[in-house]
């Protein structure tokens, strides 16, 4: 690779991450000052009572440890501690630097891999994770224009979100179809994605892509057995876990006294899915500044004065982005402490070979 296209990635990121800079620092300067003075905003979060504040602490308890249990059911022989901090790591890196999603994953596999999981066990475990949770973002926006509409409520602002929202579902459904479909199909796709791959990476100057078509059958053949008996466990433990954000945000306007009259559970509902369908879209690291504006705008909109508006966006945003980023950087830097990953029984589980009472090598 030449000199000047290792700078060209470079200068993209740097340029990347001033502009999201300049984003959040215009948000926070100049966007939500005019919609509601800080200094009217610390007037309404200064009423917040004991009994309040214990009951966000409770909800955003319960936010942080809801990450955990899907990675239990989607990889058999994880600890509950391991999986929360792997979760925390993944998520707080995507939220802090430029990739969002894809620096989850990367971090994800690649901590889940040091603490000795097999390799195809973590792809597929990271997969249906991955996918199931951005089913249910996606799909949320979906659900609430449904409500909205039974409800009565104001819906013209969540219908662009909501068509994005099943054009990604249905574009995310045909891929699952289409790997689950057929081993040979499963084969065909696999050895042109392969070849895709390969000349891609040929492009940058790097080896060739090392898999085929076959391991995309034996991935194939992995996730229909693991969906066949855990899909249940799978969605349940997955819509759990983004609701529990949602409650965050019910609990922080009714604390803050935006009433039910002002916004019902349907109209934050819809607010919250419109918030996290766009926060998905990797504008800043975490959403930073587009989720406050989009939140704020949209509780304004169903009716919450501008001040409690600003005020519980910036409580839900504190209570959601700031601990689960402190505790996930602790957890990325700290990932080789312990002794984590499966113990033999478990890993019998998980690698498909029988467990024996020789421990792992290196424990």
């Amino acid at each position: 690779m030449t000199a000047s296209a290792k700078e060209h990635p470079r200068w993209r990121r740097i340029l990347g991450i001033v502009v999201g800079i300049g984003i959040v620092a215009f948000v926070f300067a100049y966007v939500l000052p005019k919609i509601a003075d800080y200094g009217q905003v610390w007037a309404v979060v200064s009423t917040l009572s004991w009994p309040w504040v214990i009951a966000l602490m409770a909800a955003a308890a319960l936010f942080i440890l809801s990450d955990a249990p899907p990675w239990l059911v989607a990889l058999p022989g994880i600890r509950f501690f391991d999986a929360l901090r792997m979760d925390l790591a993944g998520s707080a890196l995507s939220q802090v630097l430029p990739g969002g999603t894809a620096v989850n994953v990367a971090t994800q596999y690649g901590m889940l891999r040091s603490w000795g999981f097999e390799g195809r066990p973590v792809t597929l475990a990271v997969s249906v994770t991955t996918l199931w949770s951005q089913f249910a973002t996606f799909g949320f926006p979906v659900l609430a224009i449904g409500l909205l509409a039974v409800d009565g409520g104001h819906q013209s602002m969540l219908v662009p979100v909501a068509l994005a929202g099943l054009a990604v579902i249905a574009l995310l459904a045909a891929a699952l179809v289409a790997v689950l479909w057929s081993p040979r199909f499963a084969q065909r796709l696999g050895d042109r994605a392969a070849r895709l791959a390969t000349r891609l990476r040929g492009i940058v100057h790097k080896e060739p892509a090392h898999w085929h078509g076959s391991d995309l059958v034996r991935f194939r053949s992995e996730a229909i057995e693991l969906l066949r008996h855990r899909w249940l466990a799978l969605t349940a433990t997955t819509l759990v876990n983004q609701l529990t954000v949602f409650v965050v945000l019910v609990v922080s306007m009714r604390a803050l006294g935006i009433t039910r009259s002002e916004a019902d559970v349907i109209e934050a509902f819809a607010a919250w899915s419109l918030v996290r369908a766009l926060g998905s879209i990797p504008i800043t690291p975490g959403g930073l500044g587009v989720q406050e504006v989009a939140l704020t705008g949209a509780l304004v909109g169903f009716g919450a004065h501008n001040a409690q508006a600003v005020a519980a966006t910036l409580l839900y945003r504190a209570l959601t982005y700031a601990p689960s980023v402190v505790l996930g950087l602790i957890a990325a830097a700290t990932y080789d402490l312990g002794t984590p990953g499966p113990t033999d029984r478990e890993a019998a589980a998980v690698r498909g070979r029988p467990a024996t009472s020789t421990p792992p090598a290196g424990r």
